[in-house]
C-alpha cells in the first residue's frame, strides 16, 4: 500500500519536532534528522516497506524524546523509565532502545542514581535498611546496592544526629524511648543499631532486660 505525504509542519512548541500527515490518515512525528536521511516532504510517495521503516524510525525517536523529556523532569533508574514509557504506550522494544541510547551519551546511569538517592536518604536522617527498600522500589539492580550504601556516613553519624535533635540532652522516659526505637526502626536502622546508640546515651540499662 503507498503512503502520500500531504502535509509536513513544524512544532510551534518543541524545537526539531514535525509533524507528517499522510493520505491514508495517518501522521507520524518526525525529527529533521529523520526527515533528511528518508526525504520527507509533500507530495512525497512511500511504498509499503519504506513507509515502515520510517514509521519504525519514527517511533524510535519519539520514544527517545519521550525518555528524555522524563529524565528532564527527575533523575530515573532505567527500569522506572521503561516502565514509564511502556505506561505512555511505548513498545517494550522501543523502551529499551530509548534506554540503551540515553546510557550511550550519559543521561541514564543507574550506579550513579543509586549514589545520589542514598546520599539523599541519608540527609534525611534514613539508615541503611531504608535506603535498600529505595534501591529496590525504584528497582536499581542489586549488584549496585553495595556502592551506593558506601556513600552513607559513618554508622553511627546519621543516628546519633537524630537522636541529638529528637532528645536535645533531655533523658527520655520509657515511654519516649519507645517512640523513639520506632521510629528509628521505621527510618531504616537496625535493631543492633538502635541499642548501641541508646547505650552510647545511656538511655538503656540492658542489664535490667529479662527473659519472658
Amino acid at each position: 500500500m503507498e503512503h502520500i505525504v500531504t502535509k509536513l509542519t513544524g512544532s510551534t512548541n518543541v524545537k526539531d519536532r514535525w509533524y507528517a500527515d499522510f493520505d491514508t490518515g495517518e501522521s507520524l512525528t518526525l525529527s529533521l534528522a529523520l526527515i533528511a536521511d528518508f526525504s520527507v516532504y509533500a507530495g512525497r510517495r512511500f511504498a509499503g516497506e519504506e513507509f515502515d521503516s520510517l514509521r519504525a524510525a519514527a517511533s524510535k525517536w519519539s520514544a527517545r524524546e519521550r525518555a528524555l523529556r522524563l529524565l528532564g523532569t527527575r533523575p530515573l533508574s532505567r527500569k522506572e523509565l521503561t516502565d514509564k514509557l511502556r505506561e505512555k504506550g511505548v513498545s517494550a522494544e522501543d523502551a529499551e532502545d530509548a534506554a540503551d541510547y540515553l546510557k550511550s551519551v550519559g543521561y541514564l546511569d543507574d550506579a550513579r542514581y543509586a549514589a545520589s538517592l542514598a546520599r539523599h536518604y541519608a540527609q534525611k536522617g534514613y539508615g541503611p535498611g531504608r535506603v535498600r527498600q529505595e534501591l529496590y522500589r525504584r528497582g536499581v539492580p542489586r549488584e549496585l546496592w553495595e556502592e551506593a550504601l558506601a556513600e552513607l556516613p559513618e554508622d553511627t553519624e546519621a543516628i546519633d544526629a537524630l537522636v541529638d535533635r529528637r532528645l536535645r540532652g533531655v533523658r527520655p522516659d520509657p515511654k519516649e524511648r519507645k517512640r523513639l526505637t520506632d521510629m528509628l526502626l521505621r527510618r531504616g536502622f537496625s535493631w543492633d543499631e538502635i541499642k548501641n546508640v541508646l547505650g552510647r546515651y545511656e538511655f538503656y540499662d540492658f542489664s535490667e532486660e529479662t527473659d519472658d
